[in-house]
């Protein structure tokens, strides 16, 4: 039997079905303010039957930005046009879900579909930060490397930001440290070239994101799940590894966490990946077996017996879908009829409906 469309408890948010939608930037914002493209992106999902929905890097700092069209919540304006997306997306059944984000060296670049490279001040650039005084690639801005009050104001950033989300209606928040940004260059050796406590050995390299989560935590309600998103590896040799996700998982549940995201690279800006359908399955099923946590698997999962074949035979417990959701919006209903479960659709597309299924 189909597993894809059964529920899954977080807290106390109940997850109506294992599909999720994984945060992707749409690069389509003003001073951080969400604008008509973001209601009608993440409201088409929801309508179309996804069951989390991971809204894009949002930045917890104006500094944090991958570009200047980031989503962010380092104010207050940002939380109400941001909270009239949630409350659509919320009415039609799916839990909104907010990834904070912080971009480290990986900041100030044109949108996603620019140049990607350092943009001036003229251009509406701004100085990066990172772990570490080193670029991420040629025609990225130097960084300047944190200090460690300024550690302590990134920390307090993220709780900042997790509390704007919580005014704003999100259910669960998502800390985002995978993809080569600023907490990810934190945890990798080939980025973090520090000698204080938050560089050199595994625990110092993994101390900011143990006290950025602990902060969320403190700042968020105590029955909404917390998520993380790592990345595994960084496919390169002396970098973040599989065995360290594995680690890093087992230690981020005594702080709260309910589910980790697991992508893979982002670090370098050349790397060999081998992808290929499901290509990063594996990595969770991993840090399902060997941490005892939730996990979630992404990575060119586009076809319902794939996804369903995932959380069937226990590699994860939800499928995270990225392009595949840009292709199709209703990709879960779609995927419903395919495997034979009858699920709610909206009352206005009820007359597109598979005959017998209910309205929602």
């Amino acid at each position: 039997m189909s597993q894809l469309f059964v529920p899954i408890h977080l807290r106390s948010i109940v997850v109506p079905n294992r599909i999720g939608m994984s945060p992707m930037c749409q690069y389509s914002a003003r001073d951080g303010i969400a604008q008509d493209w973001h209601f009608a992106h993440y409201g088409a999902r929801a309508i179309g039957g996804v069951g989390l929905i991971v809204f894009e890097a949002t930045a917890v700092a104006p500094e944090g930005r991958i570009s200047p069209g980031d989503l962010g919540l380092w104010e207050e304006r940002q939380i109400a046009p941001l909270a009239g997306i949630v409350r659509f997306v919320r009415a039609h059944g799916a839990v909104p879900t907010i990834q904070l984000a912080h971009a480290g060296r990986k900041g100030s670049i044109g949108r996603g579909w620019e140049a990607q490279r350092a943009l001036t001040a003229s251009e509406g650039g701004w100085p990066v930060v990172a772990p570490s005084a080193t670029p991420f690639s040629d025609g990225y801005a130097m960084p300047r490397a944190l200090e460690r009050a300024d550690i302590r104001r990134v920390v307090e950033q993220f709780a900042a930001a997790a509390g704007r989300a919580r005014e704003a209606g999100f259910q669960a928040v998502e800390v985002h440290a995978a993809h080569g940004y600023l907490l990810h260059q934190f945890l990798s050796p080939l980025a973090n070239q520090r000698g204080d406590e938050y560089g050199g050995s595994f625990d110092n390299r993994t101390r900011l994101l143990c006290e950025v989560v602990a902060a969320v935590r403190g700042a968020w309600p105590e029955d909404l799940p917390v998520l993380v998103r790592l990345s595994a590896t960084d496919w390169a040799e002396g970098g973040w590894s599989p065995d360290d996700t594995v680690a890093l998982a087992r230690k981020l549940q005594d702080f709260g966490v309910d589910l980790i995201d697991v992508s893979s690279a982002g670090l370098l800006p050349a790397v060999t990946v081998p992808a290929g359908p499901g290509y990063q399955t594996e990595f969770a099923a991993r840090v399902r077996r060997e941490a005892g946590i939730a996990v979630a698997a992404v990575g060119a999962i586009t076809a319902p017996a794939q996804a369903d074949h995932i959380i069937r035979t226990g590699q994860a417990d939800m499928a995270f879908l990225g392009r595949e959701l840009l292709r199709d919006p209703h990709w879960p209903l779609s995927a419903a009829r395919a495997l034979g479960v009858a699920v709610p659709w909206p009352n206005a597309y009820l007359r597109a409906a598979p005959a017998g299924a209910p309205a929602r």
